[in-house]
C-alpha cells in the first residue's frame, strides 16, 4: 500500500498523440518522495488504448461548419470528439484501492483542466479522508481557479521535485505548512495563501527518475521502449505565445551530461530504447553541452542506436554541418523546427528573429547528412494578417521540408495570453484555449484559420508525391463520389486535381459521397495562384536540387 499515489488523468480532445504523454514529470517525482523515503506508485489514466466517442462539449458548437462531417479523405481534420483514456470513476476506484494518504494529481495543459478537476471529483468521492493536491503548468499559473474546486486540497506551483516531497513531510510529521515552496492554500477565512513557485535550484542533485512505476507496455515504437525526457528546464528566448520562457519562473537550465545520461541508462535496463523524444523547449541553446549529449549518447548505444527526435522543436541558428554530422551519427534522423512566420512585423509581435537564411543554410546541409525536416508555423495569432501565413506556407512550397501548421492558442502565464485577456479575445472557458478550437478570432477568422489548416495538408500531399517521382495531376472537374474501396493516395489525386481546378476543398463521407468543406475562397485561390508560380519542391532531403526559385 503506498503512502502516495500520483495520477495522469484522461483528456477529452478530438485527437491525441499517445506516445508523447509519457508521464516523465510524475516519475521525476515519485523518486524525488522515494529519497524521502516514502513509497509512491503512479496510475497512468493516459496508458490504455481505451478511447471513447462522446458528444461535443457545448460551447464547441461553433465548430460543426468545419468539423461537423466524417471525412476519410487524406485532408481531412477533426470530427469525432473522445474521451481518451480510463474513465472518472474507474480512477476513483483505483484511488480507493491504493490506500495511499496523500494523493497528487498533475494538471499540465489548461485545455485540460476540466478532465484533471475531475479526476480530482472522482479521487474525492471514493477517498473522503485522502489529501488531494494539483500540480503543473496551469495550477502554477492559474491558482485560484483550481482552488475553487472543493475536491482540492493543496496546489502546489512550480518543479514538482522541490515541493511535494516537502508537503509530504509536512503533512507526515505535523510540520508548518508555511515552510513548503510553492505551496497554495487556503487561509483561516477562506482566503488563499500562495507562495511563489518553487525551483530545483540543483538540478544535479535529483535522484533518477522512478521510470518502473511507468507502464513501459504502452510506451512502445516497434517494439522497443520510447522514452520522452527533458535535458534542460525552461527557454533563454522571450516569444510572446510562449509561457516557458526567461521572462517566466522557468528560466532556463541545462542539466549535467552525466545525469541526463543516468536517466536514459536506467530507462533502457528497463525497456531497451528504440527512440528517445527530447521534450526540451531549447535543446540546441548551448552548444558545448548539446555536442557532449550527443557523444555520450552515441558512446553508450554504440552499434544499437535509438532514433532521436527534438518534437517541440529546434532552434536553426544554432545548428551547422559539424552539429547536424554528429546529431546524425547518435541518431537523429528527422529534424523538427520552429520557424513560426517569414513575415517581420509578425515576427517583431512574437519577439522572434527571423530565420529564413539560417532555414536554407541548415535544410541544405541537412541534405548532405540525408536528415528529413519539419518546420513548424504559426496561423492566427495575435493581429496575424492569414495572407503573410499563406506566403509562409509557400515559402517552406520552395524548400525540402515538410509544413507543419500550428494554430495559436493563448496559454496563461504568456505575454500573447495577457494580450487575449486585456483584449477582450480570451474564450471565457479554458476547454477553449486549445489549437483544435480555433481559439482567436482577430486578424484571421476562424474560416481563413481551418483553410490554412487544409492548406498546409495538401501542401505536403503535393510534396509526397513529388518524392515518389509523380508529378501534380491536371486540373479536373470533381466526380460525384468516390469508391469507398479506393485506396487514400488515389482519392488523394482525385481530390487535388479538383482543388486546383475550382479552388475547392473536399471531404468524402464514409459512403464516398463528396462535399465541400467550409473554406475562405480567396486564400485557396491564392495558393493555387502562388504554387503555379514557383518551383514547387518534395520534402525529401536532395542537396543536390536544393533551391529552385
Amino acid at each position: 500500500m503506498p503512502d502516495i499515489l500520483l495520477i495522469q488523468p484522461p483528456i477529452r480532445d478530438f485527437y491525441l498523440t499517445a506516445k508523447r504523454t509519457m508521464p516523465y514529470g510524475l516519475a521525476c517525482i515519485a523518486g524525488a518522495l522515494r529519497q524521502e523515503g516514502f513509497s509512491v506508485a503512479i496510475f497512468d489514466a493516459l496508458a490504455t488504448d481505451k478511447a471513447r466517442v462522446m458528444e461535443w462539449p457545448g460551447e464547441m458548437a461553433f465548430l460543426k461548419p468545419f468539423y461537423g462531417r466524417e471525412d476519410r479523405s487524406p485532408f481531412a481534420l477533426f470530427h469525432h470528439f473522445r474521451h481518451f483514456g480510463y474513465s472518472f470513476e474507474h480512477i476513483g476506484r483505483v484511488a480507493r484501492q491504493s490506500g495511499a494518504g496523500l494523493i497528487g494529481i498533475s494538471s499540465l495543459f489548461s485545455a485540460y483542466s476540466d478532465t484533471a478537476l475531475e479526476t480530482a471529483a472522482a479521487v474525492r468521492k471514493c477517498c473522503l479522508d485522502a489529501t488531494i493536491v494539483m500540480g503543473g503548468h496551469h495550477p502554477s499559473v492559474l491558482p485560484e481557479a483550481v482552488m475553487r474546486h472543493p475536491a482540492v486540497d493543496f496546489v502546489l506551483r512550480g518543479d514538482g521535485e522541490a515541493t511535494l516531497p516537502p508537503l509530504a513531510l509536512a503533512l507526515r510529521d505535523g510540520g508548518d505548512l508555511e515552510t513548503v515552496p510553492g505551496l497554495v492554500r487556503r487561509g483561516p477565512k477562506g482566503a488563499l495563501i500562495a507562495s511563489p513557485p518553487a525551483v530545483v535550484e540543483d538540478l544535479n542533485g535529483l535522484p533518477l527518475p522512478a521510470f518502473d512505476l511507468m507502464d513501459w507496455r504502452f510506451y512502445r515504437r516497434s517494439g522497443k521502449g520510447n522514452l520522452a525526457l527533458s535535458a534542460s528546464r525552461g527557454c533563454p528566448m522571450r516569444c510572446t505565445y510562449c509561457a516557458v520562457n526567461a521572462s517566466t519562473y522557468h528560466g532556463f537550465r541545462t542539466r549535467p551530461v552525466d545525469a541526463v545520461m543516468a536517466e536514459i541508462k536506467a530507462a533502457d535496463r528497463i525497456a531497451p530504447l528504440g527512440f528517445i523524444d527530447f521534450e526540451d523547449e531549447h535543446l540546441t541553446a548551448d552548444r558545448s553541452w548539446f555536442m557532449a549529449l550527443l557523444s555520450a549518447i552515441g558512446e553508450y548505444f554504440k552499434g544499437r542506436l535509438p532514433e532521436l527526435r527534438a518534437m517541440n522543436g529546434m532552434f536553426v541558428p544554432t545548428l551547422d554541418r559539424e552539429i547536424l554530422l554528429e546529431m546524425r551519427r547518435a541518431g537523429f534522423k528527422a529534424l523538427n523546427f520552429a520557424l513560426i512566420t517569414t513575415d517581420k512585423g509578425q515576427l517583431r509581435r512574437f519577439g522572434r528573429p527571423d530565420l529564413s537564411a539560417d532555414l536554407d543554410r541548415v535544410l541544405s546541409a541537412a541534405g548532405r547528412e540525408g536528415l528529413r525536416s519539419v518546420a513548424y508555423l504559426i496561423v492566427s495569432g495575435p493581429q496575424q494578417d492569414p495572407f503573410a501565413s499563406l506566403a509562409d506556407l509557400l515559402f517552406l512550397g520552395r524548400r525540402p521540408v515538410l509544413a507543419g501548421v500550428s494554430v495559436f492558442y493563448p496559454a496563461p502565464g504568456s505575454a500573447d495570453y495577457q494580450w487575449c485577456r486585456r483584449s477582450g479575445k480570451l474564450p471565457d472557458r479554458s476547454g477553449l484555449w486549445r489549437a483544435s478550437t480555433l481559439p482567436l478570432e482577430h486578424a484571421t477568422d476562424r474560416r481563413q484559420t481551418v483553410t490554412l489548416l487544409r492548406l498546409g495538408r495538401i501542401l505536403n500531399y503535393m510534396k509526397h508525391r513529388l518524392d515518389m517521382g509523380h508529378g501534380l495531376p491536371e486540373p479536373a472537374a470533381p466526380p460525384a463520389e468516390i469508391s469507398p474501396d479506393v485506396d487514400r493516395d488515389s482519392a488523394g489525386r482525385t481530390l487535388l486535381s479538383a482543388f486546383l481546378k475550382d479552388g475547392g476543398i473536399r471531404g468524402i463521407d464514409k459512403n464516398g459521397c463528396l462535399y465541400a468543406h467550409e473554406v475562405d475562397a480567396a486564400l485557396c485561390r491564392a495558393f493555387i495562384d502562388g504554387v503555379a508560380g514557383i518551383c514547387l519542391g518534395g520534402a525529401w532531403p536532395d542537396a543536390d536540387q536544393f533551391g529552385c526559385e
